[in-house]
């Protein structure tokens, strides 16, 4: 695993954006071999978004032949509505960029039947060939995706009952309002995140920092599924100095060292 450590949250977002474009680029995608995106939502990828955004914009990385595949979404929540993961990654950033419509994959909550949407979307992901890159952030109990504390590290897409932390975490974007809030998600499983060929989360702020503690430094559990990340050949965590908190000092101290010349 590495662990890159970026003073503060908008150098984190540049960091993994340019990750993100020079991983794009060196693949040099095409229509019939396109480059397969793993994308999430929430606030910690905001940031990178805008960067891609920019650099969409300025010529040097096109969307054109990349296929994307989201984490999650809401149950019950119509795809207009806006705080649907729809709606959020259409206006954060699929609307800004050259990305074809046919080329974006986010299951779809209202389904009229959830597990044979969910088992579809492992499929599709099967066709594709697999995804070349996940991206991803952690909830403070160290949830990726909607798997949380208790999910099975073995577990695929499927329907996930949200846990009250994660409901109260989400309320801020439904006016406040936990009876908004939908109390469950289809989300893809930790498996399936961890099939990628690399992953790549982002982790800010010290309400993070017991989660990114748990992720580095603990043994493997599925109470904290971001571990899981240790057993990846590929697996990369940018984080701030605020979420580096609780880590040890030799582990702060190694990591610095060792990522210090690295891109």
């Amino acid at each position: 695993m590495r662990l890159i450590i970026e003073p503060d949250y908008d150098k984190m977002s540049v960091w993994a954006a340019e990750y993100v474009a020079r991983r794009i680029n060196e693949a040099k995608p095409t229509e019939g071999q396109p480059f397969k995106l793993g994308l999430p939502t929430g606030s910690s990828p905001l940031g990178m978004y805008r960067h891609l955004v920019k650099l969409n914009k300025e010529g040097k990385v096109s969307f054109r032949n990349v296929i994307t595949f989201n984490m999650d979404e809401y149950v019950g929540l119509r795809e207009s509505h806006p705080e649907s993961y729809h709606s959020f990654m259409w206006n954060n950033f699929f609307s800004h960029i050259d990305i074809r419509k046919e080329n974006v994959n986010i299951l779809n909550g209202n389904a009229p039947d959830l597990q044979a949407e969910c088992e579809s979307y492992e499929e599709r992901i099967r066709k594709a060939g697999g995804i070349d890159l996940f991206l991803g952030g952690i909830g403070p109990d160290g949830h990726i995706a909607f798997n949380e504390p208790g999910s099975s590290l073995a577990s695929r897409t499927r329907q996930k009952t949200l846990t009250t932390d994660t409901i109260i975490a989400n309320s801020r974007f439904f006016e406040g309002d936990i009876n908004q809030v939908p109390k469950t998600a289809l989300t893809v499983g930790v498996a399936t995140v961890m099939d990628a060929k690399e992953v790549l989360i982002m982790v800010n702020g010290h309400n993070k920092a017991q989660a990114l503690r748990h992720a580095v430094e603990e043994p493997i559990s599925q109470m904290w599924t971001i571990s899981a990340l240790q057993m990846h050949p590929h697996g990369i965590i940018v984080c701030d100095e605020a979420a580096c908190d609780l880590l040890t000092h030799g582990t702060y101290k190694y990591f610095l060292d060792i990522e210090k010349n690295n891109l």
